[in-house]
């Protein structure tokens, strides 16, 4: 096992250095910075005596080159990643604090969404997933289906917008906007019951639309194992239909359930942005928004190497979770 993980994050590093490489190039890439942004808005602020001069104080202020070659990119690269390696991913144009200070800042209210939405998003897609499979092309089958369709089809901003016109204006059961009362200070139980409070249509958004996938993965599992041999040799023991479904069948649709948590932990701390965006949300998703559409080169680059490496990790968990979900896989 332990040979296994040492040589696994071996190749984690292999796969951070050309992820790193790919997001400083595309970054530097694009076609407008933070700079132009800020020349442009002065511009449009009536201030004509901007100078070929002040424009190049500008990128220099910021640690950029105006008009840079190939070997200026290349040389930024180099020295972004002796700070990465130092844990030093830069301070932010935008925020003008250090990006994994903005990050930490910023991903409490990411992950308190995604973790709660994640919770009941099993709670609710394996159980819906399982019975949909034990009663095929049952009414049960059928309402899972339509669930699965609305939960695939319907974008983020426009369910959101709905829970918010109905929930929200119309009936005025909670609140549409941020995650508590601008009007007074709270704190203590009252405090967490406004938060809660506040939390419960952008949980639900998340919950419904992403319950889905889930409930067809684990429906289609459950169904491939239930036309097993090895099933139908338990009913034939004469086994309770509970024991068959919950001890034998489920069980072997988890390896499929562990390999998509790969893809959690990146989830639960790369924010929703459309959710963010509909709710008003200060998280993580809002705040990579408002870095993309501003050109915050080392907020992007920042933000997005700390996903890359939660996804690297991830997969590692994911790999080591076989060996506890089913005895027979073995590391090597």
């Amino acid at each position: 096992m332990l040979k296994y993980i040492v040589k696994r994050l071996g190749y984690a590093i292999l796969v951070l250095l050309g992820v790193s490489l790919i997001i400083y190039f595309l970054a530097r890439l694009m076609p407008f910075d933070f700079v132009e942004q800020k020349i442009q808005a002065m511009q449009a602020g009536g201030n004509a005596a901007i100078t070929p001069e002040m424009i190049k104080a500008m990128y220099q202020s910021y640690g950029l080159v105006e008009d840079a070659s190939f070997g200026d990119i290349l040389a930024g690269y180099f020295n972004w990643l002796g700070s990465l390696v130092r844990f030093d991913l830069g301070t932010s144009f935008v925020f003008k604090q250090p990006v994994a200070d903005v990050i930490a800042d910023k991903m409490g209210t990411s992950f308190i969404v995604a973790f709660i939405a994640t919770i009941f998003e099993f709670l609710i897609a394996i159980p819906l997933g399982i019975t949909a499979a034990t009663h095929q092309y049952k009414f049960r089958d059928y309402m899972v289906t339509v669930l699965v369709m609305i939960g695939i089809s319907l974008p983020a901003f426009f369910f959101g917008n709905l829970l918010i016109g109905f929930f929200a204006l119309e009936l005025g059961w909670f609140p549409s906007q941020g995650m508590g009362n601008a009007t007074m200070t709270m704190s203590g139980i009252e405090g967490l019951l406004d938060t809660i409070h506040h939390l419960v249509l952008p949980i639900t958004t998340v919950v419904i639309l992403s319950i889905g996938a889930r409930m067809r993965m684990t429906r289609t599992n459950m169904l491939e194992v239930l036309g097993s041999d090895f099933i139908r040799t338990a009913r034939a023991k004469g086994l309770k239909e509970s024991v068959v479904i919950n001890k034998h069948a489920f069980r072997n649709t988890m390896i499929p359930l562990v390999t998509s948590l790969a893809g959690l932990l990146p989830a639960l701390f790369s924010g929703a942005i459309i959710t963010e965006q509909v709710f008003g949300l200060d998280g993580i998703g809002n705040a990579a928004l408002s870095a993309m559409n501003q050109g915050d080169i080392p907020f992007i680059m920042g933000y997005n190497m700390f996903l890359a490496m939660l996804s690297v990790l991830g997969i590692l968990l994911s790999d080591l979770m076989y060996a506890i979900v089913d005895p027979r896989v073995k590391l090597e």
